[in-house]
């Protein structure tokens, strides 16, 4: 099984609308846009993201996309976000696709959120030398309500 990241194509956007819109995936996330299903949102968001200076990857398996893995925010304050397809789950690739993002991306530190009862997602960012650095509450989309969260940070 080969695991790439490159650049994101117009191409792949369907493929991550389809996705993002999976419910057991959207509530294991937790915190998703406020109407996954609104198609014209989703393509506004991405044009706004792609515009910006965040550094988007497409997740390749084998040549398919699976995911999307993806640095943003303002300097000393950047946040790692990532998702694979329902599907790919267990395998090793969102492990090994947010190993290759932050090779690619060199500043520390870089932070990232999860519900704090997805456990897949913190053992991801757990093997790739993220460490528990604080708890906090949010209003998670997906529930329709305030949950708790972790935070994690990986340092120099």
């Amino acid at each position: 099984m080969q695991i790439t990241l490159r650049e994101v194509h117009d191409s792949d956007l369907p493929v991550f609308f389809r996705q993002m819109n999976d419910p057991e995936a959207l509530h294991m996330a937790a915190f998703t846009s406020q109407d996954p299903t609104d198609r014209d949102a989703f393509d506004a968001h991405w044009k706004r993201i792609r515009a910006s200076d965040a550094v988007h990857r497409t997740v390749l398996v084998d040549g398919d996309v699976v995911g999307s893995a993806s640095v943003y925010g303002e300097p000393n304050e950047r946040e790692v976000t990532y998702w694979i397809d329902r599907a790919y789950w267990g395998r090793g690739i969102a492990t090994a696709a947010l190993r290759e993002l932050v090779t690619q991306v060199p500043e520390r530190p870089l932070y990232a959120r999860a519900a704090a009862d997805n456990a897949g997602s913190r053992r991801v960012l757990e093997k790739c030398g993220f460490r528990l650095t604080a708890h906090a509450r949010g209003y998670a989309n997906a529930r329709g309500e305030e949950i708790d969260e972790v935070v994690l940070t990986l340092d120099g």
